[in-house]
């Protein structure tokens, strides 16, 4: 069951690498930025769902299933709803500051623990597999 999610998590997460970096840098507030923006925030809780069922393979469990990795779950489930009622109640810079610490925790530094050895992404890039692809 685990690749399947693994697989899955990768659709929903790949294209929030993208929305999120234009989101930060483009021009804020018009209908794009409303629109990708709620696509991303949908994508970023349903990714963060399917992570909750994905086990943790690498590091200590807790309850033999989460690892230190499944924090950023309660990252984004905490800060997609809490950034949306900032963004409704007109508290633009509260609502910036949650989508920046968003992108940075559940993107960059959650991203870059999928690089860890003994992930699978480590050893699709790293990986002696790596090398007969190209």
């Amino acid at each position: 069951m685990y690749e399947p999610l693994m697989y899955f998590h990768l659709v929903t997460v790949v294209p929030c690498i993208f929305l999120g970096a234009y989101l930060l840098l483009a021009k804020k507030g018009g209908v794009t930025h409303r629109t990708l923006g709620k696509i991303y925030m949908v994508l970023m809780v349903i990714t963060a769902i399917i992570s909750l069922f994905m086990q943790a393979r690498v590091g200590p469990t807790f309850l033999n299933h989460f690892g230190y990795i499944h924090l950023f779950c309660i990252l984004v489930l905490w800060t997609v709803p809490t950034a949306l009622l900032a963004i409704k109640k007109g508290n633009i810079k509260s609502h910036q500051r949650k989508m920046v610490l968003l992108y940075l925790g559940a993107i960059l530094i959650a991203g870059s623990f999928t690089f860890a050895p003994g992930r699978y992404l480590h050893e699709l890039f790293f990986g002696e597999n790596f090398f007969t692809i190209l």
